[in-house]
């Protein structure tokens, strides 16, 4: 996102933007209440609710049974308070509108889950797309998407939407 000049590189007011914006996320989201310690789990948290408010939006319009899915999901799976799952729901809500790609939620994600912690997520993926009882083909697009680069084996991606269907 340079400009080039005779000889010199000019950044664009976009970059710059999404440069500042990166840095205010870790400075906000990696750093706990007392000074000094970090918490990169609460990033990957707000990936991964940045990524259950895609999935409600997939078919344009967020149903409010989406919405109360998705609450459900990072409350019980993150253990955190009604409060603390309004922050990571706001977090992720910025996360979302400023995102260009998957890969930025999915490599914070691979990072900080196991296994199982990824198997969950897509799960609560499959969750909120059948939350309102219509699949569109775009959630099964996203969720596909998001098992591939998070390495969530095929069988346990199809196991995930029986348990979710049944």
């Amino acid at each position: 996102m340079a400009v080039k000049g005779h000889n010199t590189t000019f950044f664009t007011i976009e970059a710059f933007y999404m440069l500042t914006h990166i840095r205010k996320f870790f400075d906000e989201f990696m750093t706990k209440d007392s000074p000094g310690e970090t918490d990169p789990g609460r990033a990957a948290h707000c990936a991964a609710a940045a990524l259950l408010l895609e999935m409600a939006y997939m078919d344009e319009v967020m149903a409010p049974v989406e919405q109360a899915a998705i609450l459900k999901a990072i409350r019980e799976g993150f253990e955190l308070s009604p409060e603390r799952a309004d922050e990571l729901m706001d977090c992720a809500r910025e996360e979302r509108e400023q995102a260009t790609d998957y890969f930025q939620f999915t490599s914070l994600i691979n990072a900080h889950f196991d296994a199982g912690q990824k198997e969950s997520l897509i799960e609560e993926l499959w969750r909120v797309a059948y939350a309102d009882q219509v699949l569109c083909k775009h959630q099964e697009y996203l969720v596909r998407k998001v098992a591939n680069l998070l390495h969530v084996p095929h069988g346990a991606f199809i196991a995930a939407k029986l348990r979710v269907r049944e």
